[in-house]
């Protein structure tokens, strides 16, 4: 989206979608994001993977989730990305419902 503007004539984010791989850190989780792609020489179609560290305040999204993540400053060594929303939920097996804060 390299020199697009939004309504506010300031650039565009880069944004990414991938599967939630850790939540081990504080406020950090690891998004691995998928593309598929041609092979330069073969042509065939290989998939490639790339992992992200984004920055997750409220602690919202769990393992397996899929994600939105947003372009941002720096926030350390690792992270220049952070959560925008939580697309879709992974099923949580063997966990009571009053776990995942949710009304039933």
């Amino acid at each position: 989206m390299a020199g697009q503007t939004g309504k506010t004539g300031k650039p565009l984010k880069n944004e990414k979608v991938g599967q939630v791989v850790s939540t081990k850190m504080a406020k950090t989780i690891v998004v691995e994001v998928s593309r598929r792609v041609p092979h330069p020489l073969y042509k065939r179609i290989v998939k490639k993977r790339k992992r992200f560290h984004a920055h997750d305040e409220e602690g919202r999204a769990r393992m397996g989730d899929i994600v939105r993540i947003m372009e941002c400053r720096p926030l350390s060594k690792m992270k220049r990305w952070r959560l925008t929303e939580v697309v879709r939920r992974a099923p949580q097996v063997g966990v009571q419902p009053e776990d995942l804060d949710v009304k039933v």
